[in-house]
């Protein structure tokens, strides 16, 4: 099996992937890697969650590394890397920021819907990468503020999402603002034929990478659903912990708000709970890493870009409570436990709204997890386990019941 050591990279690249826990690349990583770092034109098809953040990130610091050298020498945008929506932009920027952490590189993102100062005064200071969302990058560069004239990389993230957006016309704008003499990576989670066809347009004798999704989940980890109402998660997690004596579990949440939301409310309830996700400074996440795995705390909550690098030999659970919209990014979580020959449990919450979430997943990893029905906090429409096959036409539920849920719900009270 490669190694990133294999891949010869500078020590203080090595460095930094160490310290992240990283020890072999993941397939895409393998593959992409050595071609980037040749200087060739990639075309990388892979889904979010198999590491095409790394795949790129690192083969860019470590030929930028040795252009930029010492601290003292003038910050010039040598890559560019556009990705559809701000929260793309910030976890590539976190990826950036974390793996080049022992160079002088410097890094930063700009998006709209916020004010541009801060933005305009950091690119004033100079960055040797920037990443950026397609409207705020074209609106500074018409003010003056971007120059994409010494640009070596040029890095398309998301396009398949990009082209589903609206976003291709300012891509080819873009383009066009660069020089040709670029290195131009182009990744994408599926390759329509416009992707193809916009990939065709401006790239040079590129190569194409693809990866198949990752589909197995480990044996020895125990699969669990609980199908629950979105408004008693909360109460159902707690219900979880308290009553099975659970105490180290990483809780996957999708956003980094609900992360806040529910260690707030495990702690109402005393259990020590903590968060990881990307407002957190690297520092910060650390300590909190440190703590959970020397048993301090008890429950880590986690969103997905945060919990990259998390290695835990035994960890005995891991709890969905939000089911992630893309299948394979179920395998990546759930195969935190169950690692090293250890057996591991993996829980999932699925809501109404994330029906269509499960049976991807079903799908994709043909697993025949437990549905457990012998909780507080089941539909309230009385789902059962046939309801949840693709065939279910929730239009049609008998109108008594949904009139009893709704009644049911206003007298509720919320225990947090």
């Amino acid at each position: 099996m490669m190694t990133f050591e294999d891949l010869h990279l500078l020590r203080n690249i090595q460095q930094a992937l160490k310290e992240e826990g990283y020890e072999n690349p993941t397939p895409i990583q393998e593959q992409a890697i050595p071609i980037i770092l040749e200087g060739t034109d990639l075309v990388g098809c892979a889904q979010t969650g198999t590491g095409k953040t790394a795949a790129f990130a690192i083969p860019i610091l470590n030929t930028l590394h040795r252009i930029v050298g010492g601290a003292s020498k003038r910050k010039l945008i040598r890559t560019l890397v556009v990705t559809p929506t701000r929260e793309l932009a910030i976890q590539v920027e976190e990826s950036f920021s974390t793996y080049g952490k022992y160079t002088n590189i410097r890094s930063m993102v700009v998006f709209g819907g916020v004010n541009q100062n801060n933005q305009v005064d950091q690119l004033k200071k100079g960055v040797d990468i920037l990443i950026a969302t397609p409207g705020r990058l074209l609106d500074l560069h018409k003010q003056g503020f971007i120059s994409l004239d010494h640009l070596h990389y040029l890095v398309l993230d998301e396009a398949d999402l990009m082209l589903d957006m609206g976003f291709i016309n300012d891509v080819k704008k873009i383009i066009k603002l660069t020089p040709e003499n670029r290195q131009t990576l182009l990744f994408s989670a599926t390759m329509p034929i416009p992707i193809r066809e916009l990939a065709d347009t401006f790239l040079t004798k590129a190569k194409y990478v693809s990866v198949t999704p990752v589909a197995s989940t480990a044996e020895k980890i125990h699969q669990k659903v609980y199908f629950v109402e979105k408004e008693d998660k909360r109460k159902l997690l707690y219900h979880i912990i308290r009553n099975d004596k659970i105490e180290n579990v990483i809780v996957f949440t999708r956003t980094k708000h609900g992360a806040d939301n529910v260690v707030k409310a495990l702690r109402k309830n005393n259990v020590l709970a903590e968060a990881i996700h990307g407002d957190k400074s690297q520092s910060a996440r650390q300590r909190v890493l440190d703590a959970f795995k020397n048993k301090e705390i008890s429950v880590l909550v986690a969103t997905d870009i945060a919990a990259r690098g998390i290695d835990i030999e035994s960890l005995p659970f891991v709890i969905n409570f939000d089911l992630p919209n893309i299948p394979e990014t179920y395998v990546h979580r759930i195969g935190r436990t169950g690692r090293a020959g250890n057996s591991g449990v993996a829980i999932s919450f699925c809501g109404k709204d994330e029906l269509t979430y499960w049976k991807n997943i079903e799908r994709l990893t043909r697993i025949n997890a437990k549905i457990i029905t012998d909780h507080p906090f089941p539909f309230k429409e009385n789902t059962t386990e046939a309801e949840t096959q693709p065939k279910t036409d929730f239009r049609n539920k008998n109108k008594e019941k949904s009139r009893k849920s709704t009644a049911s719900k206003k007298n509720k009270k919320r225990w947090y």
